[in-house]
């Protein structure tokens, strides 16, 4: 029988490897709360019209199309089954869902008699992408998302890049936040001559760190963009300086673009209120950073770490209209995702988790007999009553054996129970990373642990 496997671009999670993300889970959770978001879940698997068209033609070929149950092939005769291509919605009229965002904007528009706005809401689940897997990304994996629809606000963004600078802060990850707003590259688009090809130009140089300028400019002149245009783009893309030059030289080459300048005023807004609200973490204006996705329309973010080669652990952006092509126009919002399994990755190559954030079972009973273990377990339900992580050897075994599971699952305290304990009405402590032992009562055992 051959060895069992998991598809490529998916992975297990040991006991250990949970307790460290439920860590970034639970960090994340923590500040996407002290800001006032609340928690939503939506379906795995969306309707394929859902799905489809909302990430570009790129992002359209990395959905994961989910057959039709049952005879999926029924009603379908040969000549189309050998045509190419086959429509996908004759055999599949779902797939699961590519990232969090869309499958938000659905359910916005589906309950949105029964929400106030503006909504701000947070979710933490698993997207599917058909992926090459390689370093930092998956085939599944994880996103952590906090978006407010309904609000034009720029005070939303300072929110985003507060959120941002606090889960890093608590995470111990020092990063650097990069931004620019679409409008800006739509403004340089209109300036080179090129507006009609915004959405090839964005996915061209949103690749710009992995493959490179030379790379970039081949791939815009291949999507018909003219060798002027091209060099046109080049000191745009590279300008240097800090953030209120870029702007102020930005100002002068989108002179005569209405869209440019409504991009670099809502820019200048937002450097404004992060300079205002003392936000300490690098935020740095890229013209570079454009982030293909179509949906996007104002601000947009993405987030480094300084301190380990990987691509972006979160990232987001303003859209004005995504809820629009679900029939609610109007809807402006502003959202941001965590990436938790590149999060994941960093702090496992920093090694910058607290030690008490792995421990599960704080303390282990071990026993001799079943007149111990009985004796055991009413010291556990006063033990658990108090919120004390505890468990107990479930049969009479050798001290070496059982002392060796303790060791396994990495408890902080193990407690020895034979009859000259049971004869004080006490248990042996032991310090598992210590060696020291002690003989104590319920209630000094209550204060130890």
């Amino acid at each position: 029988m051959s060895k069992p496997s998991i598809p490529k671009g998916t992975r297990d999670f040991s006991p250990v490897e949970m307790a460290k993300r439920n860590y970034i889970f639970d960090t994340i959770k923590s500040v996407f709360r002290l800001y006032g978001y609340r928690q939503i879940e939506t379906p795995a698997m969306e309707n394929l019209s859902t799905l489809m068209g909302k990430y570009g033609e790129e992002g359209d070929k990395l959905l994961f199309k989910i057959l039709n149950s049952g005879d999926f092939l029924q009603g379908i005769d040969v000549e189309t089954l050998h045509a190419t291509p086959l429509h996908a919605t004759q055999i599949c009229e779902k797939g699961l869902r590519y990232d969090l965002t869309v499958p938000f904007a659905r359910f916005v528009v589906q309950h949105q008699n029964e929400i106030s706005f503006p909504f701000k809401r947070y979710q933490i689940q698993p997207v599917w992408r058909a992926d090459r897997p390689q370093k930092g990304r998956y085939r599944e994996f994880y996103q952590c998302d906090a978006d407010v629809v309904g609000s034009n606000s720029l005070l939303n963004e300072l929110e985003l890049v507060q959120m941002v600078e606090e889960v890093y802060r608590r995470l111990g990850i020092a990063v650097v936040l990069k931004i620019n707003n679409r409008k800006i590259l739509s403004g340089i688009a209109e300036i080179i001559g090129q507006a009609d090809k915004i959405t090839d130009i964005t996915v061209a140089i949103d690749k710009l760190d992995k493959i490179g300028l030379d790379n970039v400019n081949c791939q815009l002149q291949e999507k018909g963009i003219s060798a002027e245009a091209v060099s046109a783009l080049q000191p745009i893309l590279m300008l240097s300086g800090s953030n209120a030059e870029k702007l102020n030289t930005l100002k002068q080459v989108l002179a005569l673009s209405e869209t440019g300048l409504k991009g670099v005023e809502e820019m200048e807004t937002i450097f404004s209120l992060i300079e205002k609200t003392n936000v300490k973490m690098p935020v740095e204006l890229d013209l570079t950073l454009a982030r293909g996705l179509n949906y996007y329309t104002g601000a947009i973010f993405e987030v480094k770490a300084k301190d380990v080669q990987i691509g972006s652990i979160t990232g987001g952006g303003r859209y004005d209209n995504l809820t629009g092509v679900f029939g609610l126009p109007g809807i402006s919002g502003v959202g941001i995702s965590f990436g938790a399994d590149r999060i994941y990755d960093v702090l496992n190559e920093l090694n910058l988790y607290p030690s008490n954030s792995l421990e599960a079972t704080k303390l282990l009973f071990v026993c001799f007999g079943s007149e111990e273990i009985e004796y055991s377990l009413d010291w556990l339900k006063s033990l658990r009553e108090k919120g004390v992580c505890a468990e107990i050897y479930p049969e009479p075994a050798k001290m070496k054996k059982q002392m060796t599971y303790a060791d396994a699952i990495g408890v902080a305290y193990v407690a020895i129970v034979g009859s000259d304990e049971m004869a004080q009405h006490k248990v042996m402590l032991k310090n598992m990373a210590t060696g020291e032992q002690q003989l104590v009562s319920l209630d000094e055992l209550q204060k130890i642990v």
